[in-house]
């Protein structure tokens, strides 16, 4: 308070042509790639349309956090690369539809396939129509693609297979297993941009400057003034040299008004939500890149690829084998994890 006080005090004494004019320093808004409202569009039962039902979900806004976060993109990329590295198609289904099925699987919740048959009710040929575009019917049997909310595509009947996580309110969308971490990730997200605002911005003093000089006058305050000015953008944190052969102590005083770098906690953040981006994936650090901070490291990465295979890979294969189940042959079979092979089996 006593230095408040001083403050006021020797500011009063100043002249209006000796004053240095206050300026301030913006970090800018940061533009997240969703917004609060569109987070969780999420209900209980699944609104209606005439034709068909709307997902409980918005597909768009979980498309957008595709890229929101690098752990949850890589995450997917795991277990989407693993599950193809061991799937066998045929030529009815080609391996590009294939990995179109499994990303929308694992992103939305739900994939699709269509098959086109000839005039004998034999199949010629599936595709993976974009599982973000598909709608339900309410008639049993009928799907639409929506392009842009307003004009669909009706497919004909019988010819689109449906895969989906299923969901504890309603059984005609799935749910992605990863939305407990949406938080979590956005926060991710949030913490990132913040920190690329701050240096894009350049900006990084968040301070205010008080001169009480008599050897510096006004234009010496609009030297300074200039050059700190200079200091943003590319090129920054450059160093700022005063000279007042007449000063005293004190003359010059910077006081911080906030300091971003060191309270914002923006490593302890980005490793929390992490972490819990991770869990919600079941996905170990060690097969995503990750570096480890510890002197132990994570463990042995064969011994955690194997583990997470059985866990989570195989149960997938399982589910995709309902696509044989629909078209009445073997399209796609499975080959076994080359980590889980015996050695005897390596050398055959």
């Amino acid at each position: 308070m006593k230095k408040s006080k001083k403050f006021a005090k020797n500011h009063k004494k100043t002249t209006a042509s000796e004053s240095i004019q206050a300026f301030s320093f913006s970090l800018g808004d940061p533009t997240p790639m969703l917004d609060r409202a569109d987070i969780l569009n999420y209900f209980e039962s699944v609104l209606m349309h005439d034709k068909y039902y709307e997902p409980p979900i918005s597909f768009n806004s979980l498309a957008k956090l595709r890229g929101a976060s690098t752990h949850h993109e890589s995450a997917i990329d795991v277990k989407k690369n693993i599950l193809l590295s061991t799937i066998k198609t045929t030529d009815l289904l080609s391996y590009t539809q294939l990995e179109k099925f499994v990303q929308d699987f694992l992103f939305f919740g739900n994939a699709y396939l269509q098959v086109q048959r000839n005039k004998l009710g034999e199949p010629l040929k599936v595709t993976a129509p974009l599982a973000k575009y598909v709608r339900v019917g309410v008639e049993q049997g009928k799907y639409y693609q929506v392009v842009n909310g307003v004009d669909d595509y009706e497919f004909p009947d019988d010819s689109i297979f449906h895969l989906y996580q299923p969901d504890l309110n309603q059984e005609v969308y799935g749910i992605p297993s990863y939305l407990g971490a949406l938080q979590s990730l956005l926060l991710n997200e949030s913490a990132t941009l913040f920190r690329r605002k701050y240096y894009v911005n350049g900006a990084h003093a968040g301070s205010i400057i008080y001169v009480n000089d008599a050897g510096i006058g006004k234009d010496e305050g609009e030297q300074i003034k200039e050059q700190l000015q200079q200091a943003k953008g590319k090129g920054n944190f450059k160093n700022l040299f005063v000279h007042a052969p007449a000063g005293k102590d004190g003359g010059i005083k910077v006081i911080p008004l906030s300091d971003a770098v060191g309270k914002d906690e923006f490593l302890n953040i980005k490793n929390t939500s992490r972490d819990d981006i991770l869990a919600a994936h079941r996905v170990p650090p060690q097969l995503m890149g990750i570096i480890p901070t510890n002197t132990g490291g994570f463990g042995d990465v064969e011994k955690a690829a194997k583990v997470f295979f059985i866990n989570e890979i195989k149960l997938l294969q399982r589910r995709l084998k309902e696509i044989n189940t629909w078209l009445g042959r073997e399209v796609i079979s499975f080959e076994e994890y080359e980590l889980l092979e015996s050695k005897d089996d390596k050398k055959k």
